[in-house]
């Protein structure tokens, strides 16, 4: 396993989510990282059934922002070589190929899924 340092650049697996981040803090089970970009949008819906749209509560699952902090475990974190794209950038392209799986999935679960991620696109771009 790689072990980090304090500002070492890192790609992140956060639940569904993966993410660009700068380690802030090395702690015994996680890293403390420090959002800068988007990989993969998180999935939507119940983590516990994944793909399952009859579930008693559908969650929207919003990335999570730039500048925000969160734990991830050592095993989740790896290195990141290369340019950090800007955040915004990296969010749309995100949403947009998560909309895009989700429109060739056409299964109810991506249907509620799509929803979710229309109305996340909205909050996150300040769209009409």
């Amino acid at each position: 396993m790689s072990s980090f340092e304090i500002g070492s650049l890192v790609k992140g697996f956060y639940k569904t989510g993966v993410y660009i981040g700068e380690i802030t803090d090395c702690r015994p089970q996680h890293y403390l990282v420090k959002i800068k970009a988007v990989l993969t949008h998180p999935t939507q819906g119940d983590l516990h059934h994944p793909k399952q749209a009859d579930v008693p509560f559908f969650h929207e699952r919003r990335a999570l922002a730039f500048g925000e902090q969160t734990n991830i475990t050592h095993q989740m974190v790896k290195p990141y070589e290369g340019e950090v794209p800007d955040y915004k950038e990296s969010l749309e392209q995100a949403v947009s190929r998560m909309k895009e799986r989700l429109n060739d999935d056409g299964s109810e679960w991506a249907k509620r899924s799509l929803q979710n991620m229309n109305v996340l696109e909205k909050e996150y771009f300040n769209r009409k």
